[in-house]
């Protein structure tokens, strides 16, 4: 289905979404949780596929948060074998693709390998002229948004920054995201209805939808479901209806 097909309005630029449910997929068909993460990062394949072939610029997805780390030890090792076996695997082809990587957040918490793997990543990804695919991991909003004041803090501090050049758009600039623009559209699955710390600064004007289909089962359909209702409503940005 091409974009027109889902709707004549503009498709938003910047799609963002909390994949949640793969626990409670796995529970369901008395699996391990890691067999619903791995069903998961098949929904990841499938939906970066159709967000590519549909005409959406950016895609972000949040793997992991600062939060993930309280998990039972052993859940969260299964998670990062999955995601260096990720990264092993499947980086040629989203090279071949044309998909271009980020990741962004508190990369120091990961082992060693992992963060050379990811900085390779995104390094044979950076000329790529394809979908721009980030994804968050060991991220939280608010320590981005902490990590971006102290910079700033740190540079007015020093005499580099005067006060008065502090504004919206230098805060902007100083977050993992400064080379993105923000989400037009946040989705999250499994019903659950809340943001969870993703995304807090960027997201202050997307539209939400949430859809109560598990992460491990969301498709094509899914995907365009969410941009059906999105471009069936009317963005104001705090202004009254007709005036923009």
């Amino acid at each position: 289905m091409s974009a027109d097909a889902v709707s004549p309005r503009p498709l938003p630029r910047h799609i963002a979404i909390i994949m949640d449910g793969n626990g409670r997929w796995a529970q369901a068909r008395g699996l391990p949780r890691i067999a619903g993460h791995r069903r998961g990062a098949q929904a990841v394949r499938a939906t970066l596929t159709a967000a590519a072939e549909l005409g959406v610029p950016y895609l972000t997805l949040f793997g992991f948060s600062s939060e993930n780390w309280k998990r039972p030890r052993g859940e969260v090792d299964e998670l990062m074998g999955l995601l260096r076996h990720y990264l092993r695997g499947e980086i040629a082809e989203l090279h071949r693709n044309g998909v271009r990587l980020r990741v962004i957040g508190e990369l120091g918490r990961l082992a060693p390998e992992l963060v050379t793997l990811i900085a390779n990543a995104e390094a044979l990804t950076r000329d790529n002229q394809g979908i721009n695919l980030t994804v968050a991991l060991s991220y939280g909003g608010r320590a981005e948004i902490v990590a971006a004041a102290r910079t700033i803090a740190a540079k007015a501090a020093g005499g580099a920054l005067p006060i008065d050049r502090i504004d919206e758009e230098l805060i902007a600039g100083h977050l993992f995201t400064a080379e993105l623009p923000d989400p037009d559209l946040l989705i999250r699955t499994s019903g659950e209805q809340r943001i969870s710390n993703f995304l807090l600064w960027q997201c202050a004007y997307a539209e939400l939808v949430f859809t109560k289909t598990l992460w491990p089962d969301f498709g094509r359909r899914d995907l365009e479901q969410a941009i059906e209702d999105y471009c069936g409503r009317e963005r104001r940005y705090g202004a009254s209806v007709g005036s923009r």
